[in-house]
């Protein structure tokens, strides 16, 4: 079957499929905007499998964590943005 940490990375990356429909399809720009961060959630924990596919866990934890600090960042920001504006449903 190989490497398990390969199915796991394979399984996330075709659940990411599910929000990003909601990114394309949402109703609301807060339904894509929880859609990307969801995205993002999950982009971090593939990054850190990947991580462990490369035996350099150290590393991709780093990059991990600038990655969740910059989706967190940038999803305030346009819901900020968006607040401010009052966009209409």
């Amino acid at each position: 079957m190989g490497n398990p940490f390969i199915v796991i990375g394979a399984l996330l990356a075709a659940i990411i499929v599910i929000p990003f429909y909601r990114v394309v399809k949402g109703p609301t720009v807060f339904d894509r905007l929880l859609g990307a961060a969801a995205i993002g959630t999950k982009t971090v924990v593939l990054i850190c499998i990947v991580g462990f596919l490369f035996q350099r866990i150290e590393m991709f934890v780093d990059i991990a964590l600038t990655y969740a600090v910059l989706n967190f960042v940038g999803s305030i920001a346009i819901a900020k943005y968006f607040d401010h504006q009052g966009v209409k449903e």
